[in-house]
């Protein structure tokens, strides 16, 4: 491959491990052998507006002049789907590489970066049947859907959240129209979208990472989540389906409400990052020719 192939880069790993430094740091380096690069984020809570305390979102003026894609596209209101990121991310890049530039995704959501990847098909949709789910979702809660799909597919079942509701529900509405279910592993032999790609995963030490996520939690409360989330109310949070359950804001939002208090609101948070985190782990472990790193990283080093 020359260097004049656009190529993609994608920048994986656990929340707080460095993944937009080091995104930074690849699209420097590669300004600096002619080949510019732009970043796609593949944070689901980062493609929404105002939520920018509780996701890490990087401020504009933090992104050293190289164009971010895939970051504010979507309201409180509305849900962001993988469904519905996939044909967006996969046409900003393909728009990034027409210009003859890199492009990067970088992002721990594994199920949206899987999606840009890999050869990802999504099984059609029943509104009807997911209609009945969720109606069975609110009269009885989750514990029996649950269930069910720990009894039909057990694996897929292990690597869901169970406070992921939309997750469940989507599962079974997945296996009652006779498809295996897609939405939580990767293919059986995952074939990648782009052939010039290029996976880094940063690896930090779990006794540092728990250091480091629950640090980032309490510095979030300091820097005004809790005020982040009382303006996005005011902009229809409680209204979404995806945004007002992220963790933190969900916290946050019971905070305001006088359902947690602030300290019982962040160790919760601080116990679900660090859960999310092994999860992240998990699944891109699972990725054919990753590339693990340890910060710092050098990013020069990895044009060599």
């Amino acid at each position: 491959m020359s260097d004049s192939t656009p190529r993609l880069w994608a920048v994986v790993g656990a929340t707080g491990t460095g993944k937009s430094e080091l995104a930074l740091d690849l699209a420097e380096a590669l300004r600096t052998r002619g080949n510019h690069a732009e970043i796609v984020n593949a944070d689901a809570m980062q493609l929404y507006r105002g939520m920018d305390i509780g996701t890490a979102k990087l401020p504009v003026g933090e992104r050293r002049s190289i164009p971010h894609h895939m970051l504010d596209v979507r309201d409180v209101t509305q849900e962001a789907a993988v469904a519905w990121y996939q044909p967006q991310a996969r046409a900003a890049i393909s728009e990034i590489h027409r210009r003859g530039d890199d492009a990067i995704l970088v992002g721990g959501s594994g199920l949206y970066v899987s999606s840009v990847l890999y050869d990802f098909r999504f099984p059609p949709r029943d509104p009807a049947l997911r209609a009945a789910l969720e109606a069975e979702l609110d009269a009885h809660g989750p514990g029996p859907l649950l269930e069910r799909l720990r009894a039909a597919d057990p694996a897929t079942a292990e690597r869901i959240d169970p406070k992921n509701t939309r997750r469940i529900v989507r599962a079974l509405e997945v296996l009652a129209q006779g498809s295996s279910t897609h939405g939580a592993a990767l293919p059986d032999a995952p074939e990648l979208w782009h052939p010039h790609t290029r996976i880094l995963g940063l690896h930090v030490d779990r006794a540092e990472l728990v250091t480091r996520l629950d640090g980032r939690v309490e510095r979030m409360w300091a820097d005004g989540l809790v005020d982040e989330v009382r303006t996005l109310r005011g902009e229809g949070l409680t209204d979404g389906t995806t945004a007002p359950r992220a963790i933190g804001y969900a916290q946050a939002l019971a905070e305001l409400e006088g359902r947690m208090t602030a300290v019982a609101a962040v160790a919760e948070t601080q116990a679900l990052t660090r859960r999310y985190a092994r999860r992240q782990v998990s699944w891109f472990k699972r990725y054919p020719g990753i590339e693990w790193l340890s910060p710092p990283v050098d990013a020069a080093a990895l044009l060599t």
